[in-house]
């Protein structure tokens, strides 16, 4: 880990960015959970019914330019050069408001993002996005928050864009029962791994890039409210991110690769127990989780997690990385197979415009 926190770096010239009313710009990578999120008990805080725990991923960035405009009277968003609108626009719009009322500033936004992972389709998107939006928004507007706030704020956002603004592995603590200010209390924080022992890596098979049918908001709240094996699943993963920190801490990749496999089909089979079912999984999705068995059973370390959409996510050892996404690529026709390592925390970049 860095001597200095990446959230913290982000924002050592917010003051002077903002004074000189350039905006910012920041960065961030999205992660995958390994022990996931799903379901929110708090729709207004996003503020879940399980902690989590993830790994920060070193590609698909996205890149977010916040640029403030006193004399606009509505603000304007666009992603990869398209104007926003419907629900993606509320949602930005709204985190814009909550970063207006923090700062005491109402200026209107200019928001330009950028992402390099496909949105929607079970990728993460909502977490780099929301994490880039927050650190680039916070500068612009001349907050001056430190990680654990900054977090708490992406949450607001994005429940896992918390977990984004750190990098490698991060836990998003889930607010106590009955504390006086869960909002204060659910936040993300760095999980310390010796990543030179574990040397973990993610072959992502991007099966389906487009996006999903059933958004996960709306498959999060369906499943909350009709299945009825939500409840043993919240129990089961909260043991679940006991072991897993445990094994992390041992370096264990093997126990990591179990609890992560068993907690992901675990997510997916409350989904399919919801009435009416909510479905991601496809038959390409089932052909990964196939071959991942027929790995392991070759004597390969290699564990399956799927978020909410049909793409396969699959930890290996870094040295075995190559092999696994040979066995992926032949084993299904993915739009694409990439290999990923943990990456760095959300931060700020020079804007050059």
């Amino acid at each position: 880990m860095s001597a200095e926190d990446p959230a913290t770096a982000a924002h050592r010239t917010t003051e002077d960015r903002s004074e000189a009313g350039e905006g910012a710009v920041a960065l961030a990578y999205p992660n995958i959970a390994l022990v996931k999120y799903w379901g929110k008990r708090d729709e207004r805080l996003v503020l879940p019914w399980t902690s989590s725990l993830s790994m920060t991923l070193d590609t698909f960035p996205t890149t977010t330019r916040v640029r403030l405009t006193p004399r606009h009277r509505q603000d304007t968003v666009t992603l990869n050069g398209k104007p926003l609108d419907g629900e993606p626009l509320r949602r930005v719009v709204a985190f814009l408001d909550l970063v207006r009322e923090t700062s005491g500033r109402p200026a209107r936004a200019v928001v330009e993002s950028h992402n390099t992972v496909p949105t929607g389709a079970g990728l993460a998107s909502s977490a780099s996005g929301f994490a880039a939006l927050a650190t680039a928004a916070c500068a612009a507007y001349g907050l001056h928050l430190d990680a654990r706030a900054l977090s708490r704020l992406a949450r607001r956002g994005s429940g896992s864009a918390a977990r984004s603004v750190f990098g490698a592995f991060a836990v998003w603590h889930a607010a106590r029962t009955g504390h006086q200010d869960p909002d204060l209390d659910s936040f993300a924080e760095p999980v310390p791994v010796r990543l030179d022992v574990l040397d973990p890596a993610l072959v992502i098979a991007v099966v389906d890039p487009r996006p999903k049918p059933v958004s996960s908001r709306e498959a999060m709240q369906h499943t909350v409210n009709t299945s009825p094996l939500f409840r043993a699943w919240v129990a089961s993963s909260r043991a679940d991110l006991a072991e897993m920190r445990a094994a992390l801490h041992g370096c264990d990749l093997d126990a990591v690769g179990e609890i992560a496999e068993r907690n992901a089909l675990g997510m997916h089979a409350v989904m399919l127990a919801a009435r009416p079912a909510v479905r991601y999984l496809s038959p390409a999705s089932l052909t990964v989780l196939d071959a991942v068995l027929e790995l392991r059973r070759d004597g390969v370390s290699a564990w399956a997690t799927m978020d909410a959409g049909p793409n396969v996510k699959v930890l290996c050892h870094r040295a075995e990385a190559g092999r696994v996404a040979g066995v992926v690529r032949a084993a299904v026709t993915a739009d694409s197979v990439h290999v990923a390592g943990p990456g760095p925390g959300a931060r700020l970049l020079e804007d050059s415009s």
